[in-house]
């Protein structure tokens, strides 16, 4: 099994080739038959990423099946699913790279700051359970006294709400906990921005330096 700065690497290098467009041009079902994922899987990275359709993990990375386990959910928060979603792979793979994977004009983001402006509006409870997973890590940001315009609003709420994520992550759980004071896992936060294609790490100096 790699290390976490391998897994990060292979990351880094697989979205530098989705984004400059020189990325693996076989077809899905030609990798369908490739891999070798009947029985067996080992990801090397867990990716908890957003529902939004237009950030595919898999394709984003460049990575083939059975290369990455994938979360996704609205807002790319952390609830008791996604933390047990976490621990098994973790625990069942030795997947030594967890990645809380945010984006740009992100929907979640947006409907819970719009929230905090008007809380008297009627929202389906679901939703409002989402939203106030969120709502901790950017009602600070909308201070007057920080004078955010609406872009650096919402890219600041989104960083914010993935560094959250990846704080539950580290100190949500007994087992993760665990791993992570053993050197065994990792747990990073990054952006993936729809305009340039372009994944940037956010927090990786951890990495970087080992």
């Amino acid at each position: 099994m790699m290390t976490a700065q391998e897994a990060l690497q292979r990351l880094r290098e697989g979205n530098e080739r989705f984004a400059s467009g020189v990325g693996n041009e076989e077809t899905f079902m030609k990798r369908l038959r490739r891999a070798r994922t009947d029985f067996q899987q080992e990801p090397f990275a867990i990716v908890i990423g957003c529902s939004d359709s237009r950030v595919p993990v898999e394709i984003v990375f460049d990575q083939d099946l059975g290369d990455l386990f994938v979360i996704r959910v609205a807002g790319n928060i952390v609830a008791p699913s996604q933390l047990g979603s976490v621990e098994y792979a973790a625990a069942a793979f030795g997947t030594p790279l967890v990645v809380v994977l945010g984006h740009s004009h992100c929907g979640a983001i947006l409907g819970t700051l719009e929230r905090l402006r008007r809380p008297a509006e009627a929202r389906s409870p679901n939703m409002r359970f989402i939203a106030e997973r969120i709502e901790p890590a950017v009602a600070g940001l909308l201070a007057p006294e920080l004078g955010y315009d609406r872009e650096t609003l919402i890219c600041e709420s989104v960083r914010a709400n993935v560094r959250q994520s990846v704080d539950q992550l580290r100190h949500g759980s007994a087992i993760l906990e665990g791993l992570i004071e053993s050197g065994q896992l990792s747990v990073v936060g990054a952006e993936y921005s729809l305009g340039t294609g372009r994944v940037t790490l956010l927090d990786d100096a951890q990495l970087m330096s080992s």
